[in-house]
Protein backbone atom coordinates (compact mmCIF):
# COMPACT_ATOMS: atom_id res chain seq x y z
CA UNK A 1 0.00 0.00 0.00
CA UNK A 2 1.36 3.62 -0.99
CA UNK A 3 2.30 5.37 1.93
CA UNK A 4 1.94 9.31 2.54
CA UNK A 5 5.06 10.33 2.39
CA UNK A 6 5.48 8.73 -1.05
CA UNK A 7 1.97 10.13 -2.09
CA UNK A 8 3.48 13.68 -1.00
CA UNK A 9 7.26 13.25 -2.91
CA UNK A 10 4.85 12.05 -6.22
CA UNK A 11 3.40 15.63 -5.51
CA UNK A 12 6.17 17.40 -4.84
CA UNK A 13 7.95 15.92 -8.26
CA UNK A 14 4.68 16.97 -10.32
CA UNK A 15 4.19 20.33 -9.24
CA UNK A 16 5.97 23.04 -11.31
CA UNK A 17 4.75 25.42 -8.34
CA UNK A 18 5.92 25.05 -4.73
CA UNK A 19 2.90 22.96 -2.57
CA UNK A 20 1.60 24.56 -0.14
CA UNK A 21 0.94 22.91 3.13
CA UNK A 22 -2.75 23.40 3.42
CA UNK A 23 -2.93 21.54 -0.36
CA UNK A 24 -1.03 18.99 1.07
CA UNK A 25 -3.43 18.60 4.30
CA UNK A 26 -6.39 18.17 1.58
CA UNK A 27 -4.80 15.77 -1.01
CA UNK A 28 -3.54 13.24 1.87
CA UNK A 29 -6.63 14.06 4.14
CA UNK A 30 -4.36 14.65 6.88
CA UNK A 31 -5.61 16.18 10.38
CA UNK A 32 -3.60 19.86 10.23
CA UNK A 33 -1.36 21.97 8.45
CA UNK A 34 1.54 20.91 11.06
CA UNK A 35 0.83 17.24 10.15
CA UNK A 36 1.86 18.25 6.97
CA UNK A 37 4.86 20.11 7.63
CA UNK A 38 5.92 16.96 10.16
CA UNK A 39 5.20 15.09 6.66
CA UNK A 40 7.14 17.23 4.59
CA UNK A 41 10.18 17.09 7.07
CA UNK A 42 10.09 13.17 7.16
CA UNK A 43 10.57 13.25 3.51
CA UNK A 44 13.36 15.77 3.76
CA UNK A 45 14.92 13.34 6.47
CA UNK A 46 14.48 10.29 4.13
CA UNK A 47 16.36 12.33 0.82
CA UNK A 48 19.21 13.27 3.71
CA UNK A 49 19.80 9.57 4.81
CA UNK A 50 19.93 8.43 1.35
CA UNK A 51 21.75 11.01 -0.07
CA UNK A 52 19.76 11.97 -2.55
CA UNK A 53 20.40 14.36 -5.30
CA UNK A 54 16.85 15.99 -4.79
CA UNK A 55 16.05 18.41 -1.70
CA UNK A 56 13.49 19.99 -0.39
CA UNK A 57 13.29 23.81 -0.27
CA UNK A 58 10.49 26.31 1.56
CA UNK A 59 9.75 29.14 -1.20
CA UNK A 60 6.72 31.14 -1.89
CA UNK A 61 4.87 29.80 1.30
CA UNK A 62 4.94 26.14 0.26
CA UNK A 63 7.45 23.17 -0.85
CA UNK A 64 9.72 22.53 -4.32
CA UNK A 65 11.37 19.24 -4.60
CA UNK A 66 14.71 20.40 -6.51
CA UNK A 67 18.05 19.35 -7.14
CA UNK A 68 21.27 19.73 -5.11
CA UNK A 69 23.60 23.04 -5.96
CA UNK A 70 26.40 20.15 -6.54
CA UNK A 71 24.80 18.86 -9.33
CA UNK A 72 23.62 21.60 -11.35
CA UNK A 73 27.04 22.00 -13.62
CA UNK A 74 25.94 18.84 -15.16
CA UNK A 75 21.86 20.19 -15.78
CA UNK A 76 23.80 23.31 -17.35
CA UNK A 77 25.32 20.92 -19.80
CA UNK A 78 22.44 19.34 -20.52
CA UNK A 79 20.05 22.58 -21.00
CA UNK A 80 22.84 24.36 -22.98
CA UNK A 81 22.91 21.23 -25.29
CA UNK A 82 19.58 21.03 -25.72
CA UNK A 83 18.48 24.58 -26.66
CA UNK A 84 21.78 25.27 -29.16
CA UNK A 85 20.72 22.10 -31.02
CA UNK A 86 17.57 23.05 -31.86
CA UNK A 87 18.08 26.70 -32.50
CA UNK A 88 18.29 28.31 -36.19
CA UNK A 89 21.01 30.91 -36.83
CA UNK A 90 17.87 33.82 -37.16
CA UNK A 91 17.37 32.65 -34.07
CA UNK A 92 20.17 32.95 -32.26
CA UNK A 93 20.95 36.40 -34.16
CA UNK A 94 17.37 37.44 -32.82
CA UNK A 95 18.57 36.39 -29.52
CA UNK A 96 22.05 38.23 -29.56
CA UNK A 97 20.12 41.47 -30.52
CA UNK A 98 18.15 41.27 -27.38
CA UNK A 99 20.85 40.14 -25.17
CA UNK A 100 23.26 43.00 -25.95
CA UNK A 101 20.32 45.71 -26.19
CA UNK A 102 17.47 44.49 -24.00
CA UNK A 103 15.25 45.65 -23.40
CA UNK A 104 14.22 46.19 -27.27
CA UNK A 105 11.21 45.82 -29.43
CA UNK A 106 10.54 44.23 -32.64
CA UNK A 107 10.45 47.11 -34.14
CA UNK A 108 14.18 47.46 -33.62
CA UNK A 109 14.80 43.91 -33.70
CA UNK A 110 13.57 43.63 -37.40
CA UNK A 111 15.08 47.08 -38.65
CA UNK A 112 18.91 45.44 -37.04
CA UNK A 113 17.75 42.11 -38.93
CA UNK A 114 16.39 44.03 -42.09
CA UNK A 115 13.45 40.69 -42.23
CA UNK A 116 9.97 40.17 -39.93
CA UNK A 117 11.28 38.42 -36.79
CA UNK A 118 7.43 37.51 -35.57
CA UNK A 119 8.44 34.06 -36.10
CA UNK A 120 11.75 33.69 -34.59
CA UNK A 121 10.24 35.69 -31.85
CA UNK A 122 7.08 33.58 -30.86
CA UNK A 123 9.94 30.80 -30.92
CA UNK A 124 11.92 32.03 -28.48
CA UNK A 125 9.22 33.11 -25.98
CA UNK A 126 8.02 29.41 -26.51
CA UNK A 127 11.38 28.58 -25.30
CA UNK A 128 11.15 30.81 -22.22
CA UNK A 129 14.69 32.18 -23.53
CA UNK A 130 13.14 35.73 -23.85
CA UNK A 131 10.29 37.45 -22.21
CA UNK A 132 8.00 40.54 -22.19
CA UNK A 133 9.44 43.68 -20.08
CA UNK A 134 6.57 45.97 -20.87
CA UNK A 135 5.71 48.12 -23.91
CA UNK A 136 8.01 51.15 -25.49
CA UNK A 137 6.32 54.40 -24.69
CA UNK A 138 6.32 55.09 -28.80
CA UNK A 139 3.47 55.10 -31.55
CA UNK A 140 2.16 51.55 -31.18
CA UNK A 141 3.34 51.05 -27.91
CA UNK A 142 4.78 47.88 -29.29
CA UNK A 143 6.47 44.76 -26.60
CA UNK A 144 9.95 45.30 -25.04
CA UNK A 145 11.67 42.03 -24.52
CA UNK A 146 14.68 40.47 -22.43
CA UNK A 147 16.49 37.39 -21.69
CA UNK A 148 15.56 35.28 -19.20
CA UNK A 149 17.23 33.01 -17.07
CA UNK A 150 16.80 30.10 -19.12
CA UNK A 151 18.77 31.90 -20.69
CA UNK A 152 21.91 32.61 -18.94
CA UNK A 153 21.52 28.58 -17.77
CA UNK A 154 21.65 27.39 -21.70
CA UNK A 155 24.96 29.56 -22.04
CA UNK A 156 26.15 29.02 -19.18
CA UNK A 157 26.13 32.86 -17.77
CA UNK A 158 26.73 33.65 -14.62
CA UNK A 159 24.79 36.96 -15.48
CA UNK A 160 24.37 39.74 -18.86
CA UNK A 161 28.02 40.66 -17.70
CA UNK A 162 29.06 37.71 -18.73
CA UNK A 163 28.40 37.91 -22.46
CA UNK A 164 31.34 38.20 -24.82
CA UNK A 165 32.71 41.72 -25.16
CA UNK A 166 32.29 43.10 -29.24
CA UNK A 167 34.39 46.06 -30.30
CA UNK A 168 33.12 49.00 -30.98
CA UNK A 169 28.79 49.48 -30.33
CA UNK A 170 26.21 47.28 -31.13
CA UNK A 171 24.63 49.48 -33.30
CA UNK A 172 20.78 49.51 -32.84
CA UNK A 173 18.94 50.51 -35.97
CA UNK A 174 15.86 53.39 -35.17
CA UNK A 175 12.70 52.28 -37.53
CA UNK A 176 11.29 55.60 -37.74
CA UNK A 177 14.13 57.35 -38.14
CA UNK A 178 14.81 58.37 -42.15
CA UNK A 179 17.95 56.42 -43.60
CA UNK A 180 20.45 58.97 -44.77
CA UNK A 181 20.65 59.06 -48.62
CA UNK A 182 23.80 57.95 -48.90
CA UNK A 183 24.19 56.05 -45.87
CA UNK A 184 25.20 52.50 -46.48
CA UNK A 185 24.14 49.50 -44.18
CA UNK A 186 26.87 48.35 -41.32
CA UNK A 187 26.59 44.20 -40.92
CA UNK A 188 28.59 42.01 -38.94
CA UNK A 189 28.51 38.88 -37.31
CA UNK A 190 27.18 38.86 -34.03
CA UNK A 191 29.75 36.74 -31.11
CA UNK A 192 28.63 33.66 -30.24
CA UNK A 193 27.96 32.55 -26.70
CA UNK A 194 30.88 31.18 -24.59
CA UNK A 195 30.99 27.58 -23.93
CA UNK A 196 32.23 27.66 -19.94
CA UNK A 197 30.66 24.48 -18.30
CA UNK A 198 32.75 25.22 -14.97
CA UNK A 199 30.05 27.94 -14.55
CA UNK A 200 26.91 28.08 -12.46
CA UNK A 201 23.31 29.61 -13.86
CA UNK A 202 23.97 32.52 -11.58
CA UNK A 203 26.08 33.36 -8.53
CA UNK A 204 25.26 31.58 -5.93
CA UNK A 205 24.65 28.24 -7.38
CA UNK A 206 20.61 28.60 -7.88
CA UNK A 207 18.41 24.92 -7.55
CA UNK A 208 17.42 24.10 -10.73
CA UNK A 209 14.02 21.95 -10.55
CA UNK A 210 13.77 18.84 -12.08
CA UNK A 211 12.26 18.43 -15.31
CA UNK A 212 12.26 21.76 -15.83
Amino acid sequence: MTEPIDVLEALLFASDTPVEPAVIQDVLGLPSVDAARELVHALRARFDEQQRVLQIIEAGGGFRLVTRPEVAPWLVKLARSKTRSRLSRPALETLAIIAYRQPVSRPEVDATRGVNSEGVLDNLLERRLIRIAGRKDSPGRPFLYETTREFLVAFGLRDLGDLPKVDGELALIDPTAEAAPDAAPETGDLPAAPDSPQQDPVAGGTDVAPGS
